[in-house]
């Protein structure tokens, strides 16, 4: 029988020893609805059959994140799905490696530190040939080549600013800038250390839905973040019947033209994982 593992990461806050501000100052990313995705995504998978973890807030520690993803790599074969959804900031630091169209690697914003998706490639990399991965990202910077900043009247500019009071899932710009100058040999010493970077050779199928596109933002939320919550208004129960392709079409008619989620998929054989019925083992 084909075997299913997920993995649910959400912080509704981050390490104010690592991460600071333009001034200097601590700096917790307070969210309020990324534990919650977290959770309502575990009872998802949970009723879907998967063996579920759950890493919250203080425990989503790189460490931790990497360490639960690579045990998960020698209990996959071809024919299992490794489930992953992704609830917090996300943010950028300076690509090092020369392998990103947009001079930056992209990062989830875990409590100790950010993650670079270089190591997410890397752990990709690493699972057998036929191994399916479903990845749900409800963050900023979550599509395929995702860019913070547009550049307006020769200045670069936040993507979308918050001018409404909106609480939006990114790493403010001088956070951004502050946090990577403060811990700069160790983002470089990550780069060094998964030189491919996201050229990694990777044969399982992997499949992503982000909680926008490129140059857009992620609007966090009370009960859940907009993403998450529209994706688990369309499932309704388990009720919704289709495949990734559907299911991402209809979250999109139900999302608002400033946020629009991106569908982005790899790998050997991804056609027939993407045309398969949704959270299915």
């Amino acid at each position: 029988m084909p075997k299913g593992i997920s993995i649910h990461i959400g912080l509704n806050s981050v390490s104010p020893k690592h991460y600071r501000d333009e001034f200097g100052r601590p700096w917790n990313g307070a969210l309020a609805a990324c534990e919650a995705d977290a959770k309502d995504m575990q009872a998802l998978a949970q009723a879907r059959g998967f063996t579920t973890n759950i890493l919250l807030t203080e425990k989503a520690k790189a460490r931790n994140v990497l360490n639960v993803l690579s045990r998960t790599v020698s209990q996959l074969q071809s024919g299992d799905t490794l489930f992953v959804t992704y609830s917090g900031h996300g943010g950028q630091v300076p690509d090092e490696n020369n392998e990103e169209d947009d001079f930056n690697d992209e990062t989830w914003v875990l409590y100790d530190r950010q993650l670079l998706d270089d190591e997410l490639y890397a752990v990709w990399s690493q699972f057998k040939p036929g191994v399916r991965i479903i990845v749900l990202s409800d963050s900023c910077h979550s599509g395929t080549a995702t860019r913070e900043l547009l550049m307006r009247d020769g200045h670069l500019q936040p993507a979308t600013p918050d001018t409404t009071g909106i609480r939006y899932r990114i790493l403010p710009i001088g956070v951004r800038g502050a946090t990577y100058l403060a811990h700069k040999r160790l983002y470089k010493g990550k780069q060094k250390a998964t030189p491919q970077g996201d050229h990694a050779v990777v044969q399982a199928d992997v499949l992503l839905i982000s909680g926008c596109q490129d140059d857009q933002l992620s609007q966090d939320g009370d009960r859940n973040g907009l993403f998450t919550g529209t994706l688990l208004q369309v499932w309704n129960q388990g009720s919704f019947v289709g495949d990734y392709r559907k299911l991402h079409g209809d979250i999109i008619q139900h999302m608002p033209p400033e946020q629009q989620p991106n569908l982005f998929t790899f790998g050997p054989t991804v056609a027939a994982l993407t045309a398969l019925p949704v959270f299915a083992i």
